[in-house]
Parts: C-alpha cells; sequence; structure tokens
C-alpha cells in the first residue's frame, strides 16, 4: 500500500483513487489517502463497556489502536465471516484506527464527477453514505467515514467550547464561500462560525456548486473582493472535490485574489504539499475550529 503512493495523482486533477472493499455481499470504497497499509487480521484485545462498534485494540509495530467492525457500523448480520477478512489501517482527523471488513478487492482510479450524491429518498437522516460509484453492472459506496468516528467518540468532533473561548468579535459584514459536503458538518460550522462572528456564510455541497457561483458574481463584477472576502473548502467532494476547486479559483484572473483555506480531515505532514500545489493560502485539519477562526481573522479580505 505505501508503495502504491507513488503513483497517486497529482492535485486538482478531480480524481481519486479508491480501495474497494466488502463487507458481507456488499461492496464499498474509502480514499487511498486515507489508507495507510491493508493487514491479516491479528488478535483483538477486548476494551470492556467500549462503544458497540469498536471491537478491541490491537498492536501494531508499538502503536495500540482501535479496531472498529464494520459489520457492526454498517447494521449487517453475518452467518459467518468471509475467510478473506482485512484490517485497513486508516488514518485522518489526526487518528489512527483499523476498520476490520471482509474482502479488499481492488483499487480504482475515477473523478469526483462521476461520484453521484446520495438522494434523502433513500439514504435517510443519518447516512453513513457520502456518494455512489457505479462501476459496471455495480455499485460502490463512498462511507463518510469521519462522521462514523464522531458516532464512536463525540470529542473527535467540531468542539463549538473551544471557539468561545477566542472572545466575542463582530464580522458578520465578512461573506464567507464554504464547500462541505457532510450535512452534519455544514450544522457544525455553521453554528461555530456564528460562534466567532462570521454570520454572512454561503454554504456549497460540493466546489462545482461554489465555483458557478463564484465565477457568476466574477462575471457581474471583476472586484470580487467587494462581495466575498474568503473561501473555505473541504477535499473529498462529489463533482468537485476542494483540490480542483482551489486550483480553478487560483488560476481566475479575478477569483485568485480571494484567499483559500483548505478545511479537511486529510491534512497531514505527508499531504500538505497537494494543497500548496494548488495554492491555498493555508491547510488546516478537521476538526481544529478554533485555529480555523484564527487563520480567517488573519486571511480575511
Amino acid at each position: 500500500m505505501e508503495n502504491h503512493k507513488g503513483i497517486l495523482l497529482e492535485s486538482g486533477t478531480n480524481e481519486l483513487e479508491i480501495v474497494e472493499f466488502e463487507v458481507g455481499h456488499n461492496k464499498f470504497g474509502i480514499n487511498v489517502i486515507k489508507v495507510k497499509e491493508i493487514i491479516q487480521p491479528i488478535p483483538v484485545t477486548f476494551i470492556p463497556h467500549s462503544h458497540p462498534y469498536v471491537e478491541g485494540i490491537i498492536q501494531l509495530r508499538g502503536e495500540v489502536l482501535p479496531v472498529v467492525d464494520m459489520v457492526k457500523v454498517l447494521g449487517l448480520s453475518l452467518a459467518e465471516r468471509n475467510p478473506q477478512q482485512k484490517f485497513i489501517v486508516a488514518e485522518f482527523n489526526k487518528q489512527k484506527v483499523v476498520f476490520h471488513v471482509d474482502n479488499v478487492t481492488q483499487i480504482h482510479r475515477i473523478s469526483w464527477d462521476s461520484i453521484e450524491k446520495p438522494s434523502d429518498m433513500y439514504q435517510g437522516g443519518a447516512s453513513q453514505v457520502i456518494g455512489v460509484i457505479k462501476q459496471n453492472e455495480q455499485m460502490i459506496l463512498l462511507l463518510d467515514f469521519e462522521r462514523i468516528m464522531v458516532e464512536i467518540n463525540p470529542e473527535s468532533g467540531i468542539n463549538i467550547e473551544s471557539v468561545k473561548k477566542l472572545g466575542k468579535r463582530e464580522r458578520s459584514e465578512k461573506r464567507i464561500v464554504i464547500a462541505e459536503d457532510s450535512p452534519l458538518l455544514r450544522k457544525l460550522l455553521f453554528d461555530t462560525m456564528n460562534e466567532a462572528g462570521y454570520g454572512n456564510l454561503e454554504f456549497f455541497e460540493n466546489g462545482r456548486g461554489a465555483y458557478e457561483y463564484l465565477e457568476t458574481l466574477a462575471k457581474a463584477d471583476s472586484n470580487i473582493e467587494k462581495h466575498i472576502q474568503l473561501v473555505i473548502t473541504d477535499i473529498e467532494m462529489p463533482q468537485m472535490d476542494g483540490h480542483h476547486l482551489t486550483k480553478k479559483i487560483k488560476t481566475h484572473k479575478d477569483l485568485k485574489r480571494l484567499p483559500v483555506i483548505i478545511f479537511s480531515s486529510l491534512i497531514t505532514d505527508d499531504l500538505r504539499h497537494k494543497g500548496d500545489e494548488v495554492g491555498a493560502e493555508d491547510q488546516i485539519s478537521k476538526p481544529e475550529i478554533a485555529e480555523l477562526i484564527l487563520r480567517i481573522d488573519q486571511l480575511i479580505l
């Protein structure tokens, strides 16, 4: 898996690579960027009174890591487990975790614009699915691993208390565009940004919607700074990802003056160069919302 990182895509191409895995007879995907390695299952130490999703802990090269059973996460009841079971060792949101799956099958390179957002009709209010990928005659579901982790440990999510400690400020005249596909995170960002005094927010559920909005404003008035003072974007979004959005903003003759902050669970030392390559002013790892607010204070026009 580590060797595979060498052929990863350049930044801003609006493509991603996913590891396809199975739980029961269902196919799911996780972004390669989140995956550190894939290993054969090793003995798990049971932890009393842990969250129902947590199978226990393992020790991997001296690190103690929680093991999350994806059968329990997905609410499946399997009579017997596939003998091809695997442990996916992942890292995001500044934490490492192991996902116990039934099999890992292959890696796909796909474009974000071929990933469909799940319909409200079938996903319900608390869905763990962020995208649907059609592969030939079958479908692969992209799971919201950040949401799964927040369900297990609510403290790992965005903490509004950390923003309250920053004190009051009145910045409602400043208008910010935010591209974030997770409804849960849009709500948390709305609450925390308002708490910080930034109440004039335009939310979009993917980079394409945000870019079309900005482009329309720029066509009407090239002095874009009068209308928008900052852009915040997630990385993983259907239709257009955050790196591609940033690249398009920074190569547009008028929009390039807007400061862009990438706020994502995928900001690590290994991956920071991707945001640098597309011209982002800063990159902040979820869930460091207080750090995000401080950087907005410094960068906003």
